[in-house]
């Protein structure tokens, strides 16, 4: 133990009196009516939520059995009480695990692709600035027009002239925003990754195949430690920021009326330990002095609501039961997410300047921990959304939760259970002879509990002429066959029931399975039933909670690049097929412009360097390193250029150069002639020329 270091935390004086005036600020706050009253309105939604969803609480319970390969107990007593075997045959936990592992393949794939996507709008406005400054342009060319004295367009040619620059303006607008939208989906990855979306998003899936509704939150803004240069050293700062989770489908309860998570209240129940609670310290809305006065409570004993789904669920996922129940480390938190009437909070003591008008309902949050308000403020959502996203594997319309992959295959599992334990104990019964002995004729001491080859069996006559033999020996039927033919006829069925064949988990498929063609086709015809829980996620989780994160940033962020007119895609419906498609007709398109002198003049290098950027994004790389954005093209397409007007320039020259020393050297017999000197050197009427011609005959 290191010299000087106490074994027992020493409070002075003025942190005594710093506690007692927090815990005096606490209490006086927890007084005030408004507060009171909304304790109260909390617990009365909490007595009607927890009482509303015991039905549904109990069929939780039993899926978690189920995929863990557990007996309910009312169903192990029946069995135990007929005897034989108590084997378990977990189909479930096959196809939940074949589910998960189709939802993760095709909304997250390797892990560098995500399931949606920002894209710009397909018609961007003009700003306003921008209109002014077209309009100021054109009379600048107009004046300059009439200036040089030439005649200026009629009225049908400047409307030419305004509608190509407003389609050059609204191609401009349109490149900006989508390189806006690039820089946006980076910087919202980073807060996802940093949010722990991905750890958060893979329990979910779990959650969808198990119980009939799974539930994502976020963005949920906490106060967290992490290490980070200051002054040239690596220290803990604390740092506000949103993240993300996967929220337990026990502790989340809805109004019993509601068909729709945002259509009534919702209570989220939270185990906290103290360091949880610590984080909430300091973050906007939560009460400092009423979180220590909690902290001070903390191992109270009252603070923890006790429910039965507790131990049921502890004890189906092999924990135990005393742990899940009575624990001193953990307290209870109910967060209320509710509309208020305006008239109620008039009451509780708000004033009429917050509550304009008392017959319309406000939404609130308020967060109850035992007796204390920790949190009680408006929704900081302007819609009045909660940040909860719930779907199920297949949606019931009309409720909020659905049927898991559990539900849709209970009755298939059921039947094979009971076929597997008629089966194990007919094989038992069966596999070798039964004795049937007459006592009577048996010597006192004979051991009828043991037979072996070779034994020796010993009989008395009967006192009453029994005639009868001794000891039977006799073969009970074996039904196997018939019982095998029902285990496969409801294994198949589960497939149906769950719409995830068996060739998935890489089974052997006869019949049209046994070719890879056949494979594949089987495969797309199943991805069509995959498709739809797929969708469910994408139009209930993804596209909202998205959303909600880029509108979180447009309000909180001071970043120009969080500000433009986008909508949020999912791409998880279409991503079994579309994906390997547009890869397909994208390297195909490449390799034309690549290798097409005629399609390369056309796209040019922008266009070539947009499918190389496209193609190369899939790959584990740094795009920017690999293909140069569009100024750095832009500069080399400048810079060749100028390098073309100088190889231009200095080929006229060196042209120039030689046709002077062609001048130069043909100088003599390009020379001017004589005018008298013929073709072949002679010259007419001199002296030479009368010598060496011929002479005409005769003379």
């Amino acid at each position: 133990m290191a010299t000087g270091m106490a074994l027992f935390p020493v409070v002075t004086a003025t942190q005594l009196d710093a506690q007692a005036e927090a815990k005096k600020r606490s209490d006086d706050m927890q007084n005030q009516p408004v507060i009171q009253g909304l304790a109260a309105h909390v617990r009365k939604r909490w007595d009607v939520a927890k009482t509303s969803k015991r039905d549904l609480e109990e069929r939780m319970v039993q899926c978690l059995r189920q995929r863990n390969g557990e007996y309910d107990p009312d169903v192990m007593a029946s069995i135990r009480e007929q005897g034989g075997s108590e084997i378990f045959i977990n189909l479930t936990s096959v196809k939940c695990r074949a589910a998960t592992s189709w939802l993760r393949d095709t909304l997250l794939g390797s892990g560098t692709d995500k399931p949606w996507a920002i894209d710009p709008t397909p018609v961007a406005e003009i700003p306003l600035e921008r209109v002014q400054a077209l309009q100021a342009q054109m009379e600048q060319e107009l004046m300059a027009m009439m200036q040089q004295g030439m005649q200026p367009p009629n009225e049908e040619e400047l409307r030419t002239i305004a509608m190509q620059m407003k389609d050059t303006a609204s191609r401009q607008i349109q490149e900006e925003a989508s390189e806006r939208v690039s820089r946006m989906e980076k910087k919202m990855e980073d807060q996802l990754a940093e949010g722990n979306w991905a750890k958060a998003f893979n329990e979910f899936l779990d959650d969808v195949v198990t119980f009939p509704y799974a539930v994502m939150k976020g963005p949920i803004k906490r106060r967290r430690k992490k290490m980070a240069w200051n002054n040239g050293k690596l220290e803990p700062v604390q740092v506000i920021r949103n993240e993300w989770e996967r929220v337990d489908p026990f502790m989340l309860y809805w109004a019993p009326w509601a068909w729709d998570v945002n259509d009534g209240f919702v209570i989220e129940r939270h185990r906290m330990t103290p360091e949880n609670l610590q984080a909430l310290i300091d973050v906007p809305g939560y009460n400092n002095d009423a979180i220590r006065t909690v902290l001070n409570d903390f191992n109270g004993g009252n603070l923890q609501e006790w429910l039965w789904t507790d131990s049921a669920k502890a004890e189906a996922e092999g924990k135990s039961t005393t742990d899940a129940t009575i624990n001193d480390d953990l307290v209870d938190a109910i967060q209320l997410w509710d509309s208020v009437k305006g008239s109620d909070l008039l009451d509780w003591g708000l004033t009429e300047k917050e509550i304009p008008d008392p017959a319309l309902t406000y939404p609130c949050e308020v967060w109850l921990i035992g007796n204390t308000v920790i949190r009680a403020v408006l929704n900081y959502d302007p819609l009045g959304r909660k940040p909860y996203y719930l779907t199920s594997y297949e949606n019931l319309p009309g409720s909020v939760d659905g049927k898991g992959v559990t539900d849709l295959c209970r009755d298939s599992q059921a039947m094979v259970n009971s076929t597997a334990r008629s089966l194990a104990n007919n094989m038992g019964i069966s596999s070798g002879p039964q004795v049937g002995v007459n006592v009577s004729r048996l010597p006192p001491g004979e051991d009828i509990t043991e037979m072996h080859p070779w034994k020796i069996w010993q009989f008395q006559s009967s006192d009453y002429g029994d005639s009868s033999q001794p000891i039977q020996f006799f073969q009970p039927n074996s039904n196997a066959s018939e019982l095998l033919t029902v285990f496969e006829k409801f294994s198949s069925r589960a497939d149906e029931d769950t719409m995830i064949p068996r060739y998935m988990t890489g089974e052997h498929t006869p019949g049209a399975g046994r070719t890879s063609s056949g494979l594949s086709m089987l495969i797309s015809n199943a991805g069509k039933g995959i498709k739809q829980v797929i969708s469910n996620i994408d139009q209930n989780v993804i596209v909202p909670a998205i959303e909600r994160l880029y509108q979180d940033n447009l309000r909180y962020s001071d970043d120009p690049d969080l500000v433009g007119d986008v909508s949020v895609v999912a791409r998880g419906a279409n991503s079994l097929v579309v994906k390997e498609a547009e890869a397909i007709r994208r390297n195909e398109f490449m390799q034309l412009v690549l290798t097409n002198p005629m399609a390369q003049q056309i796209v040019g290098m922008d266009g070539a360097a947009e499918l190389l950027r496209s193609a190369a994004s899939n790959l584990n790389g740094n795009v920017d390193r690999i293909v140069p954005d569009r100024k750095q093209i832009s500069t080399i397409q400048q810079q060749q250029q100028v390098i073309q007007q100088l190889q231009q320039q200095l080929q006229q020259v060196m042209g120039a150069a030689e046709e002077a020393q062609s001048l130069l050297r043909d100088d003599g017999r390009n020379a001017p002639q004589p005018k008298n000197m013929l073709p072949d050197g002679s010259q007419v009427g001199g002296r030479e020329s009368n010598m060496m011609s011929p002479r005409p005959n005769g003379v």
